[in-house]
């Protein structure tokens, strides 16, 4: 059974911010389970996805959401009733205070923790090996948090360990997602994964993706790893799709957690 150990310090609630593109953030499509009708007005809150815009004109809102304007009005005119927006004397529209009570209570209640925990415990349980999410910050990057698979090496990085962000997999796969010059980091964000076999550690072999959160923000990198002659890279490379899958579910799941405090869990 996958194991799992977390560094202790619990981070900053996150800066809450609706889900970008597709159906509550998830990435799914609308089913039969779902009601069109809710799904367009939770689009129209996600509207106001931009910290530089704190109004929305009713054109603008239509325009973002892809509704036509009588509709887009109608489901405005309903949230404003239950204030989620209100609307300005000059028509413009902006999020109301219940809105913002919902954000309140979603910051109370999180846990980054809890977040990750499950993503990292389906990886660990779906390759056989360990997988792990780390964050970054200049130079370095961190251990966040490891899940354990049932043949885990007994020297491999524990949570809160700092080691160089040039070296092994996950590290470099966050320097090519922050825009790292090279050919080497090309490559990587053209495959979207990254695989190393003894490079910080002559034991250790790891491939590991970027994490991205709200409108593409780095936030740092989740990793497969296992001993060097376990993980070939024949191995490795059949590994990438399952640890980028997650590494898209981990990014999908934190929402608008910002990297400053993901950091905070490590910081002293």
């Amino acid at each position: 059974m996958a194991q799992s150990t977390r560094s202790r310090n619990s981070p900053a609630a996150p800066a809450v911010r609706p889900p970008s593109k597709s159906l509550a953030g998830t990435g799914q499509a609308p089913g039969r389970d779902h009601i069109q009708a809710v799904i367009r007005a939770m689009s129209l809150l996600q509207a106001f996805d931009s910290a530089d815009e704190v109004f929305l004109t009713l054109t603008e809102m239509a325009r973002r959401t892809g509704m036509h304007k009588p509709t887009a009005l109608r489901l405005a005119r309903t949230l404003a009733l239950t204030r989620f927006l209100v609307q300005r004397e000059d028509s413009a529209w902006r999020l109301g205070p219940f809105a913002g009570w919902i954000g309140s209570r979603y910051q109370a209640q999180f846990d980054v923790g809890s977040v990750i925990e499950p993503i990292l415990l389906r990886l660990a349980a779906e390759t056989g090996e360990s997988s792990s999410f780390y964050v970054h910050e200049g130079n370095l990057r961190s251990c966040l948090m490891r899940c354990d698979g049932p043949n885990a090496r007994p020297d491999h990085p524990r949570s809160g360990e700092l080691l160089p962000l040039e070296l092994g997999a996950p590290g470099r796969a966050i320097l090519a997602a922050l825009g790292e010059p090279g050919d080497l980091y090309e490559r990587i964000r053209r495959r979207g994964f990254h695989y190393a076999r003894a490079e910080r550690s002559t034991g250790a072999a790891a491939v590991a993706a970027a994490v991205r959160g709200a409108h593409g923000v780095v936030l740092g990198a989740v990793s497969t790893s296992g001993p060097v002659e376990r993980l070939t890279t024949p191995v490795l490379r059949r590994l990438a799709p399952i640890t980028m899958a997650a590494a898209r579910q981990l990014g999908i799941a934190l929402g608008g957690v910002s990297a400053t405090s993901l950091r905070a869990t490590w910081h002293p």
